[in-house]
């Protein structure tokens, strides 16, 4: 088992689970290829080329900008709260933005017959991923703000412990 560990680097629990998922991507990508071949192999090209020459140099221009807003607001160093908060608006804009994705037929309302097919309700689904994106942010805001607290206590502490000295000095 020790040789094992040194030689892969991991448990062979982790090697079962890996080639488990690599057997079911491959199955799932030889039904995915039964049909369309060539549809499905323009949509993956499509994508990866839409992805890269057009979502990741928008996102990462988004993000430069935020940087920058958040610590030029701030000036402050990288170990301080106020540098790292960009990544209370990165998780749930990732989080909002994926659900968007996924769903974004159902939340544009793009699903012909929707409510034929399912006997639900078609246009739930806008007011639905709205209020679970705010529910994203304001979650993001509350852990923002219990983390800024937690980072001023030793300073709130040392203040503290400066007015009682000088008052005991005064006495």
């Amino acid at each position: 088992m020790n040789r094992m560990r040194a030689r892969y680097g991991a448990s062979p629990l982790h090697l079962l689970l890996t080639l488990t998922s690599f057997a079911l991507a491959l199955y799932a990508g030889v039904r995915l290829l039964d049909g369309d071949t060539l549809g499905v192999a323009l949509w993956f090209v499509g994508a990866a080329l839409l992805h890269d020459f057009v979502l990741l140099p928008a996102y990462s221009a988004a993000d430069q900008v935020m940087q920058r807003a958040i610590r030029g607001r701030h000036g402050h160093s990288a170990g301080h709260p106020s540098a790292i908060s960009v990544n209370y608006i990165r998780v749930p804009a990732f989080v909002a933005g994926m659900l968007l994705l996924v769903w974004w037929p159902l939340i544009l309302g793009q699903v012909p017959h929707f409510t034929e097919a399912t006997a639900l309700p078609a246009d739930v689904f806008l007011g639905r991923w709205l209020l679970i994106t705010a529910g994203l942010f304001t979650a993001s805001a509350l852990c923002l703000l219990i983390r800024i607290r937690r980072a001023s206590r030793p300073a709130r502490r040392a203040a503290r412990d400066r007015q009682r000295a000088e008052r005991s000095a005064k006495k």
